[in-house]
C-alpha cells in the first residue's frame, strides 16, 4: 500500500480564526449542498455547521483540561443537532456534514480539510484500548449515508466511501470503498486536489455482482458447448444452473423457484 498523508490537526488562533473557520465552512456548505440558498440561511439551519462550532469549543477546552465541560456542552450539541463529536476528537478545516443526524465521531478521531459525511456515518473504535482506536480520515475525502469506518485506520486522501460501506481496514489514497466488509477500488481517473468534490456517494460498483455474473456468463457458454456435443452424439442433457442477469439486469425468478 502506498504511503499515506496522515492529516495533521491544526489550531485556529483565537476569535479572528474561529470566525474565518465559519466562513470557510459556509464556503463549503454553499459548494457542496445544492439545496442551499444563502448565507442566513446555512448559518441558522444547517445543524451539521452547527455542531461542528460548538466542538471547536468543545475541543478547546478538552485541550486545556476542562473535559468535563467539555464533555456537557457535547452532550449538549448531540441533543441540538442529533450528531455526536466527542471532544478529543480532531476536526480540520472545511468539514460539511450534510444532514447529519445520528453521525458519531469517537474520541481519537482525526479528520483533514474539506470532508464531507452524510447521516448515519459512524467514526468508531474497535477496541478497549484508550489509545488511538478510531479513523484518521485524509484531505477531501467523501463518506456516503449510513457508511461506518471502524478502527485505528487511514482512509486516505481523496477517496470516497460508498453509502452503506463498512469500512475496517486501511484505504489507499484515490480509492473507492463499497460493500461489507468493505471492498477496495482503485479509481481509474484519479481525483485531485483542484477538482470539484467527489459528492457521488451512491456511485457503487458491484464488485462480487459482476465478477458473479461473468461466471455464470462463463459456465453457460461452457454448457452450451457440452449440450452441443451430447446432441450430435446422441448424449442425455443435464438441467442448466442458475442463469446471470440479461438486458434487463434482474435475476431470472425460474432460477430461484419463486
Amino acid at each position: 500500500m502506498a504511503t499515506q498523508t496522515i492529516p495533521v490537526f491544526k489550531k485556529s488562533t483565537g476569535l479572528i480564526g474561529y470566525f474565518a473557520n465559519i466562513k470557510r465552512d459556509i464556503d463549503s456548505a454553499l459548494e457542496r449542498d445544492p439545496a442551499a440558498r444563502s448565507w442566513l440561511e446555512i448559518m441558522l439551519l444547517y445543524p451539521g455547521l452547527h455542531a461542528v462550532w460548538i466542538h471547536r469549543i468543545t475541543h478547546w477546552l478538552w485541550l486545556h483540561n476542562a473535559r468535563l465541560p467539555a464533555r456537557w456542552l457535547s452532550q449538549i450539541a448531540r441533543g441540538l443537532t442529533g450528531i455526536e463529536i466527542h471532544p478529543g476528537a480532531q476536526i480540520g478545516f472545511g468539514l460539511f456534514i450534510d444532514h447529519g443526524m445520528g453521525v458519531v465521531i469517537g474520541e481519537t478521531t482525526i479528520i483533514g480539510d474539506e470532508v464531507t459525511m452524510y447521516h448515519g456515518v459512524t467514526l468508531g473504535g474497535t477496541s478497549l484500548n484508550k489509545g488511538k482506536r478510531h479513523p484518521t480520515i485524509g484531505d477531501r475525502v467523501t463518506i456516503g449515508a449510513g457508511a461506518k469506518v471502524l478502527g485505528n485506520i487511514t482512509i486516505g486522501p481523496d477517496s470516497r466511501v460508498g453509502a452503506n460501506a463498512v469500512v475496517v481496514k486501511s484505504v489507499p489514497e484515490n480509492s473507492v470503498v463499497v460493500g461489507v466488509p468493505g471492498q477496495i477500488i482503485r479509481r481509474s481517473q484519479p481525483h485531485l486536489a483542484g477538482d470539484a468534490p467527489d459528492l457521488n456517494h451512491t456511485s457503487l460498483p458491484d464488485i462480487i455482482g459482476v465478477t458473479l455474473k461473468e461466471l455464470l456468463e462463463r459456465v453457460d457458454q461452457l454448457e452450451s458447448q457440452i449440450e452441443d456435443h451430447n446432441t450430435r452424439h446422441d448424449l442425455p442433457s443435464k438441467s442448466h444452473h442458475i442463469h446471470a442477469p440479461e438486458l434487463n439486469e434482474s435475476w431470472d425468478g425460474v432460477d430461484f423457484h419463486i
